[in-house]
């Protein structure tokens, strides 16, 4: 259990709470949490991290009334970047994206231009906003998945309790010889921090560096099955913990977790790349 669950950052939020659905627009709704509480945990140095990358949030019940009253719907993506000061609570996400449904706009761009300015005032970081069709949108097409799967590994698990120590001996028994690799998992399951309720997701890593075990890896990423932390949180303490315990010269790690609400959450975290690469998976 993370050591900040009950930090004051957290008190206030909606998360968890009976809360009244707004029907107009109130940006007001919109809460932050700082990236602060699982970083200062995992002793990163928000001003140097070692890691650059997004959170990639697509909603899929966005919907508002043109100037005649008439409803639009659109699939909206969202980039938030790894290095703003917040993450948007995604419960205050959802209220705040269905208080457009019976308020009246003038175009989809005044839409989108809402939902920059009032995301980017939360995140304290510039966010990105694309509005696209229901029947057209590009970035959420299935695409084969590069990667080798490790799901397939004959192993037994013993406890369901998150333990970075399995990654200890990940590097134990292989070579010194450098390699590419591009894995995949789709066991990944977490709890959210504050509800306990189950958030599931495949989680892609590509490294390079010493072979890691497939075995363990798997192991290491199921022992995250009764862990509580917000998706962004578990992808970075993932990161960390490879960084830690395995040579690499070059990581990414992805996870593309499967929507609630009418959202999903995909955080993204690399050596090299800023942007997320497009891959989906029959569950997002």
């Amino acid at each position: 259990m993370a050591n900040y669950q009950n930090s004051d950052a957290l008190n206030n939020l909606t998360l968890g709470k009976t809360t009244a659905y707004v029907a107009q627009y109130t940006p007001d709704l919109l809460q932050g949490v700082p990236r602060s509480l699982n970083r200062n945990d995992l002793a990163l140095d928000q001003n140097n991290l070692p890691f650059q990358g997004e959170d990639l949030w697509y909603g899929y019940e966005l919907s508002w009334l043109n100037s005649k009253g008439k409803p639009v719907v659109a699939v909206a993506e969202f980039r938030f970047p790894c290095s703003s000061e917040n993450i948007i609570e995604s419960k205050s996400f959802k209220l705040y994206l269905n208080s457009f449904n019976q308020t009246r706009f003038d175009s989809r761009e005044n839409v989108q231009l809402a939902l920059i300015e009032d995301l980017s005032r939360v995140a304290k970081a510039d966010v990105e906003v694309a509005l696209f069709n229901v029947d057209d949108c590009p970035p959420l097409a299935i695409a084969p998945i590069d990667a080798v799967c490790i799901d397939d590994e004959d192993i037994t698990v013993d406890h369901y309790d998150f333990d970075p120590k399995l990654l200890q001996r990940a590097q134990q028994h292989g070579s010194d010889e450098i390699k590419q690799q591009a894995l995949v998992s789709h066991l990944l399951k977490s709890n959210c921090l504050i509800t306990n309720q189950p958030d599931w997701a495949s989680i892609f890593i590509e490294y390079r560096g010493r072979e890691i075990c497939h075995a363990a890896l798997l192991r290491y990423l199921i022992s995250f099955r009764q862990h509580n932390e917000f998706h962004e949180q578990c992808v970075e303490r993932i990161f960390c913990d490879l960084k830690q315990y395995c040579q690499l010269e070059s990581l990414t790690v992805y996870a593309r977790y499967t929507r609630r609400g009418g959202l999903d959450i995909n955080p993204y975290r690399s050596t090299s790349e800023k942007s997320a690469p497009k891959i989906r998976t029959l569950r997002q």
